[in-house]
């Protein structure tokens, strides 16, 4: 007697398939949900910051004070809008009117005009520190072009560095948040599916039925999950293709690699939705603990949005038994450096390691506890 029969869990599989195929919502809610998804956050989350208020106060108003006001409203950065005094100008910060306010003091163009020191203030909101951080970033820059076109250069730099920016030169936003944002909404959908049928079976008594059949629970596992893999693999394809050429992501790297790591991370999350949906056997407190598990650990705790270097070494530790920051360094990687195999072989083992876990614990599970 062999421990796993392939014509068995194909049985299993066609089962789930005419249940899909009788389910159009599923089919929808795999492949056309993240598109959808990454289409809408795509162009809603940019952590470009842009269109910032900055109240001028020009007390020196001249033609060098004008020039360089008109630099930072033509930087693409900053909205102008003129402020009549100081109190002006510290009501609008205080309120959130303006984002940073540039106060130029009086004798401004004559001191520029004759080489010397010229005197300008600029005060920015530091109630969010990330934005106050991109500000201050944009400004050398800004005061460059600004004395460039009054006609004052530069002062030269003793030991000047040049920044290049690699695989991203533009620093365009979009190209790190949108594999990324797949990598959350791929992840969390392929809980989902496997987590809710398999409950939806255990409510209406079918599961029940299957495990009083000589079928095996490696079969029974193996034909849930082999449909949504395909499923989840064509979803990813869709959103690949919306990244490519609806946002210009770039894809640098192998897609054997892609794929592998891809066929990787779906076994993860779909016998995640397994051992979730044995515990449960129901579909409410299904969803509930694929929420739970799926959505907030991986959004906050993958390295989406916070970098994993950044954070305390505990938490640094926590995430390793995530999915989602295995694959969101792989896909990164893959997607925008083109880093080969070599590169990512600890994402692609723990990835490796954690699907070989989860489906353990899915088989153990279904072993040990075919009893409510």
């Amino acid at each position: 007697m062999t421990f796993f029969d392939p014509r068995r869990a194909a049985a299993v599989a066609r089962k789930e398939v005419m249940h899909i195929l009788r389910d159009p919502f599923t089919l929808v809610l795999v492949l056309g949900l993240p598109v959808v998804l990454v289409v809408f956050f795509g162009f809603a989350i940019d952590f470009d910051v842009k269109n910032l208020s900055l109240g001028v106060y020009d007390r020196d108003n001249t033609r060098y004070s004008r020039q360089v006001a008109s630099v930072f409203g033509s930087s693409g950065y900053f909205l102008t809008e003129g402020a009549a005094g100081p109190a002006q100008a510290a009501r609008g910060l205080d309120s959130g009117r303006y984002a940073a306010a540039l106060v130029i003091e009086p004798g401004f163009g004559r001191d520029l005009g004759r080489g010397g020191p010229a005197s300008a203030q600029f005060i920015v909101d530091g109630t969010d520190n990330s934005k106050a951080q991109a500000v201050l970033g944009y400004l050398p820059g800004i005061t460059a072009a600004a004395l460039r076109k009054t006609g004052r250069p530069a002062p030269a730099d003793p030991a000047p560095l040049v920044t290049r920016y690699m695989y991203n030169p533009e620093l365009n936003s979009r190209w790190f948040v949108i594999p990324g944002l797949a990598v959350i909404i791929i992840g969390l959908l392929s809980i989902l599916m496997t987590a809710l049928t398999v409950a939806r079976e255990w409510e209406n008594g079918s599961m029940e039925l299957l495990l009083s059949t000589p079928l095996r629970p490696a079969e029974i596992i193996a034909g849930k999950i082999a449909p949504y893999v395909a499923l989840v693999l064509a979803g990813v394809f869709f959103v690949n293709m919306v990244a490519r050429f609806g946002f210009g992501v770039p894809f640098r790297g192998s897609h054997a690699l892609f794929l592998s790591g891809t066929l990787l991370f779906a076994l993860a999350c779909l016998s995640q939705g397994i051992v979730i949906s044995v515990a449960t056997r129901q579909q409410q407190l299904a969803m509930q603990f694929s929420m739970i598990s799926g959505l907030l650990p991986s959004l906050l705790l993958s390295g989406f949005i916070f970098p994993v270097e950044s954070m305390p070494a505990f938490f640094r530790y926590f995430t390793m038994i995530l999915s989602p920051r295995w694959f969101m360094e792989a896909a990164r990687g893959i997607t925008i450096r083109g880093a080969g195999a070599a590169d990512l072989a600890l994402p692609l083992l723990a990835l490796a390691a954690l699907c070989l876990l989860l489906l353990s614990a899915a088989f153990k599970k279904f072993k040990t506890d075919l009893e409510p």
